[in-house]
This record gives structure tokens, sequence and C-alpha cells, in this order.
């Protein structure tokens, strides 16, 4: 191994860039060892970039013989800068190998790793988030963040195009937009404040001054649940759109998923492969289901439910119907269990509101909004809400607050959706949940 300061350790190639046309060449590759394997007297690397690996092959007479005293220091996860000739090798995994002319170790592993690189499902998931740099090593992690990175961009590409500006909110806020009880209370200077369930109240005023916005940040829900679907602090993409109602935003968050998907399926190609994953089918438009036929279908089915009762996971799991197998709005929904700023239909009973469904998971929650003042006012003291402590909001509702709708829709549970993935916490870097506040 040299050491000397003369040397330089520059990369020169990606693994991504090199391939039998580089055969014979030198080539400085950087990157950490994934997998060790031996052969008789020849030993297999496999070194990680950032754009996938590549194989080295240290067999004896092949490599100088000053290496010889270093290769035992290389262990799985340790980093490393080879310099090497690239040589064509049908039985590589990429038709090439690196033969090493000198290297120099980075860094060195000092523990053997409870995470095997290679498995898709691994150990238990606390193990793994314990030591979550090192399971998003894993090529199967590696793939649904890249997913996700396809994701995130492809929702910002769409919304832009369709003439909405991106915005940043208030994360810490004096009073509860959708109510108290999953607040997280903190300590702001001499008084008590909180993390936003949502950016609801913010992007109702934006309206007013850019029309259509929209927000892609965090959320945060103090929910006591411990099930694979539920995280304190989440991600949230949020829309508003001036001048609509819901029909529209529902419109456009169904233009949305289809984009999505279609930018996933085009730019992740090999992820979904690795990932032995199908694409959900997308009919379009996206079936509607009134809450009321639903309500009705499911006591048609046995199940104890009432007007008025919520729609759980379980009991649309007990409903036999090929429009839920998919993506698909619950719309109207009750006044009496939508939050305060939800706009009632004529009846008063039901409201201008919908959840978009993929199967029986819930993605999304949207709705017309109430933009008269004195009609806000009066939802408000139904639910019981503090008017006082709301007082910031309604006071801008006396300058023509113009109609208006909106939607947030979780991309963690989307990346459920696309990934066929059980758990939420596998499509989170580091999630944080009722058990979990590290690493």
């Amino acid at each position: 191994m040299n050491r000397s300061k003369d040397k330089t350790w520059k990369r020169t190639h990606y693994s991504k860039n090199i391939d039998t046309s580089l055969n014979g060449k030198e080539v400085i590759i950087v990157g950490w060892i994934s997998s060790i394997r031996e052969h008789s007297n020849v030993k297999f690397l496999t070194l990680n970039d950032r754009f996938g690996n590549i194989q080295v092959i240290l067999k004896k007479n092949e490599y100088p013989a000053s290496l010889t005293s270093e290769i035992p220091k290389i262990r799985e996860h340790a980093s490393i800068a080879i310099r090497g000739k690239v040589r064509s090798e049908p039985k590589a995994p990429n038709g090439i190998e690196i033969i090493p002319v000198e290297f120099k170790i980075l860094s060195l592993a000092n523990k053997n790793s409870p995470i095997v690189i290679q498995s898709r499902k691994g150990i238990g998931i606390d193990t793994r988030l314990d030591l979550r740099a090192i399971d998003l090593r894993r090529p199967y992690l590696q793939s649904i963040f890249s997913i996700r990175y396809t994701v995130l961009n492809s929702c910002r590409e769409f919304l832009r195009k369709e003439g909405f500006i991106e915005v940043n909110t208030p994360k810490i806020i004096a009073t509860a937009t959708e109510g108290g009880a999953t607040l997280f209370p903190i300590f702001y200077y001499d008084r008590e404040a909180f993390l936003t369930q949502s950016p609801q109240l913010y992007k109702e005023q934006l309206t007013m001054a850019f029309e259509n916005v929209f927000e892609i940040g965090p959320i945060f829900r103090a929910e006591p649940s411990r099930t694979n679907r539920h995280l304190s602090e989440a991600t949230s993409i949020d829309i508003e759109k001036a001048y609509a109602e819901y029909n529209e935003v529902m419109e456009i968050l169904e233009s949305m998923i289809h984009y999505v998907r279609d930018e996933v399926k085009d730019k992740n190609k090999s992820h979904l492969e690795y990932l032995k994953i199908k694409l959900p089918d997308i009919s379009f438009p996206f079936q509607r289901y009134r809450y009321s036929d639903l309500i009705e279908k499911l006591q048609n089915v046995g199940e104890s439910i009432e007007w008025g009762d919520d729609i759980s996971q379980q009991r649309l799991r007990n409903l036999h119907d090929k429009g839920i197998k998919n993506f698909y709005f619950i719309i109207d929904w009750p006044t009496s269990i939508k939050p305060f700023y939800v706009k009632p239909k004529s009846t008063g009973t039901e409201c201008e509101s919908f959840d978009l469904m993929y199967e029986n998971l819930e993605l999304s929650s949207g709705s017309t909004r109430i933009h008269d003042k004195s009609e806000l006012v009066e939802r408000m003291k139904k639910q019981g809400l503090n008017i006082d402590a709301f007082d910031f909001h309604l006071r801008v509702f006396d300058y023509g607050m113009p109609p208006h709708a909106g939607f947030g829709l979780g991309l963690e549970r989307l990346l459920m959706s696309i990934c066929s993935v059980d758990n939420i916490r596998d499509v989170v870097l580091f999630p944080r949940d009722i058990d979990r506040l590290s690493p």
C-alpha cells in the first residue's frame, strides 16, 4: 500500500463509467467494500460507490507483492481507494473487473456488521434502524430511496407546470390547525408553542397573494399509534389553489399521481427490476365513491357501521369491490368528522371533501375550504375551538379571501403504494415514531 504524499488518490471514474472500452487502461476507483469472496487462492472484492458496484480481483502473481501484507486488513464496509487496470471478464457482474496496482485504505471497519448488505428484508427493523446508515447501504433501500428522489422531483415538476409556486411555511406555531389532541408542545422562549400538524392555515392565506401554492415539508403528529403505517414526523405534499373547488383539485391530484408513476417507470427501471415490483395500473380518472354509498356497501356485507362513523382500513379490507384495489377517492364525507375549515354542502350534513385511497391505505385528504369569515367562525364554535387563538388567521378574511381548495398528500404513504412496502419506516431515512427518537 503506497502512503507517499506525492500520490494523488482522486477518483478518475465511477463504477457506471467503466466498461470494456477501458480494457487495459488504468483507473482510480473509490468506495466501500460490500462483499468479500474467496475461491482457492483468489479473493473477489465488490467495491460500491454512489452509482453501483464493480468487481476487484486479488489473485497472487497479478497484484504487486507490496500489497500482500495489507490485503488481510480489508473487511466489509471498509472505505478504500484502488488504482488498477481494467480487464474484460464476461463472468464478472458488469463484464469487467479491476486488477489492483496499489490501494489505500481510507477507513477501516473495526466491527462485523449485523446487517447483510445483499439481503432484501434484512434482520429485525429495530436493529437495522439503530445502524440506519449501514442499513441504507443495502441495494434494497438504495432502490427505494432512488425512487423516492424521483417522486419528489416529479411532484415539483408537475406542480410547477400547473402554475403553482413553492412556498415554505412555519413549523413552529402558536395554535392547532386541526385540533389539539395530536400536537407536540415545545417551549418557545417564555411561552408554549407547537410543532405544526399541517401548513393548512398558512397555505390558505397565501392564496390571497399567489393564488396557487405548494409546499413539500415535514409535518408532526403526536398520534400514539404503533402500526406499520404511522409516523410522528412525515413529509407532506400540500397544495392550495385559489378560485377552485374540490373537484378541480381532485383532478390535479390524480393527474399528479399519473405523472409520478410515468416518471418512476421511465427513470427507475433498474430499481423496479431489482425490487421485483410492478407499478400499480392506473385507470384515469380514478373511481369515486360517495361516503354514503360506501357505508351502505359495508352494511350490506355485515359490517357494524353507521353513517357518521369513520371508515377504518380493516373494514375496507372486508369490502370485496374491484374498484378499491387501486387508487380511488372517497368523497362527500360527513361535515361533523372533518376539520373546521372544510366547506359544507348545501345539505349541511355532508361536505365538499375527499380522501385519496390506495386499496385500504389513506394517502391524501382534501376539500373545498370555507372562505366566508362568519361561516368559518360558526364552524369553529361548533367544534369547540377557541376563536381568539385563531385571530391571526381570521383577520385576513376581512380582506377578500378568495374561494379556494387544496389537499395534503403523504409522501411516505404514496411510496408505500408505489414500492409495495409494508412498513412505512422503510421509506424514511431516519424515522420518528412513538418509540423512536434516535438516531
